[in-house]
């Protein structure tokens, strides 16, 4: 695998939240980047996501260089031949196993051995989706927390075959992008999603039974243990669709305790999914 210092070009895979968000921060630190999506739009989509937030950072003065210069370090492409020339690659697709499979399938016969192939997944195993490469010890579990140019954390998740130095690269890269990281094991939801899930449920489950209204259990939340969002807000924003799926994944995995709120389940059928589409819990503009 390349040294840490060897890195200038890191590919990402989906240009959606998660994948816009990975981009824009290595841009602004410093690194040429190459964002692929399957559809133009999508790329396009999200280069104009990445424009957004950098001008938004840029009117706090939260950055050190002009926006534009951040920007013309992403090119955006939707042929996954182009992240052939990535030092390393982070996936950043839609939670489903099989789909990740798939892309790591093609970045093993696209990127050059050695080049570090990380998962963006936050629950998914790492050990599962890097079975489908033919090597599992240059893949590793890179979950960053979203919104990710403004949350500090990434996870670093080791799987079964994961090498010692890839873990180490892995480390290294997320603080170079002024994150700070901490180590799970590949077990199901990792530590922030196992705990996260239940804590997020039981909310709108107190809020589905009367408990208290919505502000309530936000503000009670806040106050009372000192985290910037309540469960109910906090759902908004991560996207009820991607919650669900995370609450979904870690009941098959680990029982009843992660059982999804009916009301959470109701929400996205009804197409109501947070702040991306404007209703959740909450309205938004």
């Amino acid at each position: 695998m390349p040294s840490f210092s060897e890195v200038d070009t890191v590919g990402v895979v989906g240009a959606g939240t998660m994948g816009n968000g990975i981009a824009q921060v290595a841009a602004t630190a410093g690194y040429e980047v190459v964002m692929r999506d399957v559809e133009t739009e999508y790329v396009d989509r999200g280069l104009d996501s990445v424009v957004d937030s950098l001008d938004r950072l840029a009117e706090r003065d939260a950055l050190d260089e002009e926006p534009a210069a951040i920007r013309d370090r992403i090119t955006g492409t939707t042929d996954l031949d182009d992240l052939a020339a990535a030092d390393a690659v982070i996936e950043a697709v839609i939670e489903d196993l099989d789909v990740k499979r798939e892309v790591f399938g093609d970045l093993d016969a696209v990127t050059d051995d050695g080049v570090v192939l990380a998962t963006n997944t936050s629950t998914l195993s790492i050990t599962s989706v890097a079975s489908a490469t033919e090597r599992a010890s240059d893949v590793v579990g890179l979950h960053f927390m979203n919104p990710v140019p403004i949350m500090d954390g990434v996870e670093v998740v080791v799987g079964e075959h994961t090498a010692d130095e890839v873990v180490d690269f892995a480390h290294a890269f997320a603080e170079d992008l002024g994150k700070e990281t901490w180590e799970a094991d590949d077990k199901p939801g990792f530590v922030t999603n196992r705990i996260l899930m239940p804590w997020i449920n039981e909310g709108i489950r107190a809020y589905d039974e009367g408990v208290a209204d919505m502000a309530d259990i936000d503000r009670g939340m806040k106050l009372g243990t000192n985290v910037p969002m309540g469960p109910l807000e906090l759902a908004d924003h991560i996207g009820l669709d991607v919650a669900l799926d995370a609450s979904e994944t870690l009941h098959e995995e680990l029982g009843d305790r992660y059982k999804p709120a009916y009301l959470l389940k109701r929400k996205v059928e009804a197409g109501d999914l947070g702040k991306k589409t404007g209703r959740g819990f909450y309205e938004y503009e």
